[in-house]
């Protein structure tokens, strides 16, 4: 079932470096309409249970440090064919395979520190979406 919401946060890299204007640009530009958004910080149990997925992985241990060491941008957006359509414009994970003119390509700076998350399915966006907001965040 495709739906038209997606989740995304902008990580703390890009938060980092100033990019959060520029990004939201990016999906505004794109046709996305942003309907929850907030500035937050992960914690250490935060990251974890976002990324429970990837427990096994051995990388782990450093995307929590790595999701945790600053602010990100977490948002909810609202576009026809959303989760499909944002991963495009998002690209690849390794920002040296996506394509020209992709916010990780624009943005990122390798495939751990890639700028942004997009939820890869409408199962997962709706999950991401709940993790962050409360119903009467979102608009």
């Amino acid at each position: 079932m495709t739906t038209n919401r997606t989740f995304t946060m902008i990580k703390p890299d890009a938060v980092e470096k100033g990019h959060i204007g520029a990004i939201l640009e990016k999906i505004s530009a794109a046709g996305f309409k942003i309907v929850a958004m907030k500035y937050t910080q992960l914690s250490t149990r935060d990251a974890q249970e976002f990324y429970a997925i990837h427990k096994e992985r051995p990388f782990f241990g450093e995307l929590v440090e790595f999701m945790t060491r600053g602010p990100i941008v977490a948002a909810i957006l609202e576009k026809g064919n959303a989760v499909e359509d944002f991963r495009a414009l998002i690209g690849a994970t390794n920002p040296a395979e996506a394509a020209e003119g992709t916010i990780r390509k624009m943005f990122a700076t390798d495939i751990a520190e890639n700028a942004v998350h997009g939820s890869d399915s409408d199962e997962n966006a709706a999950i991401e979406g709940a993790f962050h907001f409360s119903g009467r965040e979102i608009f």
